[in-house]
């Protein structure tokens, strides 16, 4: 495709539904080839309208609202980063062939809600996942952890993200909290929450999967190598790649991801989460996006997930290989304050190998994820024990 000049009648915009951090990384990628960047969000001044062309700020559930927005920017691709986005309004503006939902409608529908994507997933592609099912009231919820989904068991909205709602639940003391908890918490009520029985894993990964167009303009799936991650309160703490296991393993979860994915369709990056033990390998949930646990790319890869993402969008071509072992550590807010001040990046940035991102988020929440620290090393325990300590030594404190 030919790529128009930005801020000029033919640039060619992108408009991003959702701007934190992830988005904010991917606008730079975007910008790099020239692509004229909007963002949108629910609160100004949020991470990627600090350094997008133009930005805007909507109820992005808010079908009209979308579409008015739509109307103004006409862009050439809508890049959804969140999940609480008037999702029905694109399908419309993709149906009406205004411009390219990535990476399309449907996927978008299906997996910002889990009772879509675990659907999908498990009754018609036959893909193996943990048991569970889906409760309109207490109620039902009772009687599927009762009925054979047992304890422990987590509890969890149908839309949310970044562990938002979840529930670890170990007993039926705990099912009335938990379920306060997900209907309280969702991005969005859908009047259901998930009920997940626990799996006996080893770990779990992300795999970072595209889907890119060759040099005969066919769909090629590639993927990069597995990251590990650790997680509190369903999100993620710490990331590393490569996460280690075994060539069948491997397989298995490329078999999984590729499946997904190609049943989803369209074009970029998708950010497949898989639970492992020895060779076997059990979906989680997909997000058709860059995931949290892939900025430790920023550090391991040639193209970040965040340049593979743009490049898939754009048709141009990709390459994941790995190039280093690297780490990622979250650097969380640990106030409730606007317009914290940082201290101590000095520090962290004599830690051997290790680089900061400062997301610049305006208001900090103790568990907000506020920035991440990167490291390098021969080996993951190594770089993760760098990215950890580089993490500590940032201090945010009120004015």
């Amino acid at each position: 495709m030919n790529i128009g000049t930005a801020l000029t009648p033919h640039a060619t915009r992108a408009l991003l539904l959702g701007s934190g951090e992830l988005g904010k990384e991917l606008t730079i990628a975007l910008q790099r080839y020239g692509v004229e960047v909007i963002a949108a969000d629910r609160y100004a001044n949020a991470p990627a309208q600090q350094v997008a062309h133009r930005s805007h700020v909507i109820d992005m559930t808010d079908a009209k609202e979308v579409k008015r927005l739509i109307a103004l920017e006409n862009p050439q691709f809508i890049i959804p980063e969140i999940e609480a986005i008037a999702t029905a309004a694109l399908a419309e503006i993709e149906a009406d062939g205004l411009c390219t939902v990535v990476p399309n409608a449907r996927a978008i529908q299906l997996t910002m809600n889990r009772e879509g994507i675990r659907t999908l997933a498990a009754q018609e592609l036959g893909i193996p996942t943990s048991a569970y099912a889906f409760a309109e009231s207490f109620e039902q919820l009772q009687a599927a952890v009762e009925g054979g989904i047992g304890y422990p068991c987590f509890i969890k909205p149908t839309m949310s993200s970044s562990g938002k709602g979840q529930s670890m639940v170990k007993s039926a003391e705990q099912l009335q909290q938990a379920w306060d908890t997900a209907k309280a918490s969702g991005r969005v009520d859908t009047g259901k929450v998930i009920v997940e029985a626990n799996i006996d894993f080893d770990f779990e990964i992300t795999l970072l999967t595209v889907r890119a167009l060759n040099t005969q303009g066919e769909v090629d799936t590639h993927f990069c190598a597995p990251i590990g991650h650790r997680q509190e309160h369903g999100d993620y703490r710490e990331s590393w790649q490569p996460q280690a296991m075994t060539a069948a393993a491997l397989a298995n979860a490329q078999a999984v991801a590729f499946k997904i994915c190609t049943a989803l369709g369209g074009l970029g990056l998708f950010g497949v989460e898989l639970f492992v033990k020895g060779d076997d390998v059990w979906f989680s949930e997909v997000s058709p996006r860059p995931h949290d646990t892939g900025m430790v790319t920023m550090v391991t890869q040639r193209q970040t997930e965040f340049d593979l993402h743009a490049r898939a969008i754009l048709g141009l071509p990709v390459n994941t290989a790995l190039q280093t072992i690297g780490a990622s550590a979250v650097i969380l807010g640990g106030v409730d304050a606007e317009g914290v001040l940082y201290g101590g990046l000095a520090n962290a940035l004599a830690v051997p190998d290790s680089d900061i991102r400062l997301f610049g988020k305006p208001v900090a929440y103790t568990h907000r994820r506020m920035g991440v620290a990167l490291a390098t090393a021969d080996n993951v325990g190594e770089a993760r024990n760098k990215a950890v300590q580089a993490a500590q030594l940032i201090v945010i404190k009120t004015v």
